[in-house]
């Protein structure tokens, strides 16, 4: 496991998403390519941030569509 990772991303996306106001993929993606520009430039590897989430792109997302504090809506029975 690396706290370091995920310590990463979530310090970014403190920094970050706060001043960013978009649901559009295209733009939360470029959010995300700037994450990982941020994590190299720190020394953070990938693996090191991808052994804590499946995809950066869908935190990112998730915490856009969110920033209210609300939760996800779960889905409903199978």
């Amino acid at each position: 496991m690396s706290t370091r990772g995920i310590n990463f991303l979530d310090r970014w996306m403190a920094d970050h998403l706060p001043n960013a106001m978009t649901d559009d993929p295209i733009a939360v993606s470029d959010l995300a390519d700037e994450m990982w520009k941020a994590a190299e430039c720190e020394g953070i590897k990938p693996a090191e941030i991808n052994e804590e989430v499946d995809s950066v792109f869908e935190v990112i997302f998730e915490a856009m569509l969110h920033r209210d504090g609300s939760l996800p809506e779960e889905a409903g029975p199978a």
